[in-house]
């Protein structure tokens, strides 16, 4: 039985095609409310959209997961303040750039939702790791574990 943990906002850190988006699945699904750009393609403010959403969940107690590149702090700073802003733990995943692997699957991936390369490696040129300097509450690292699943490690 899932049990909804206490509000917190969970950020997913690395490429498009990291495996971000299947982690969300099985480790946050049922408990966390998932915010993605991906969702809402074709809306206008996608930003303004995502940040209305994070809001809402946060305001209602409800546990939030972000899953998008969040490569640099001008795309996590805004998501530091709401969790900031909401009194909750803002914890960041980082997925460590694996470019070659990333073109990978993406390639795999059905047209519609395939990203062209050049955007894969324009944010491969922007991604930072996060840190707890950054005013993340706690890191943790993900990477894949070789049977299908994934290894996570915390960060200092």
């Amino acid at each position: 039985m899932n049990t909804a943990p206490a509000a917190e906002l969970v950020v997913l850190v690395g490429l498009q095609a990291s495996g971000k988006s299947t982690f969300q699945a099985a480790t946050f699904a049922g408990t966390h409310a998932l915010v993605s750009k991906d969702l809402f393609r074709r809306a206008r403010h996608r930003q303004k959209r995502q940040m209305r959403l994070v809001e809402e969940a946060l305001s209602q107690g409800v546990a939030v997961v972000v899953d998008n590149t969040n490569p640099s702090p001008l795309e996590w700073g805004p998501l530091l303040e709401a969790g900031r802003r909401w009194g909750v733990p803002v914890v960041a995943y980082w997925f460590p750039p694996d470019v070659e692997g990333s073109l990978a699957r993406n390639a795999l991936r059905p047209h519609e939702s395939r990203v062209p390369d050049v955007g894969l490696y324009a944010t491969a040129g922007r991604l930072r790791r996060p840190r707890r300097a950054d005013g993340f509450d706690a890191v943790h690292e993900v990477t894949f574990d070789g049977h299908g699943g994934f290894r996570v490690r915390p960060l200092p």
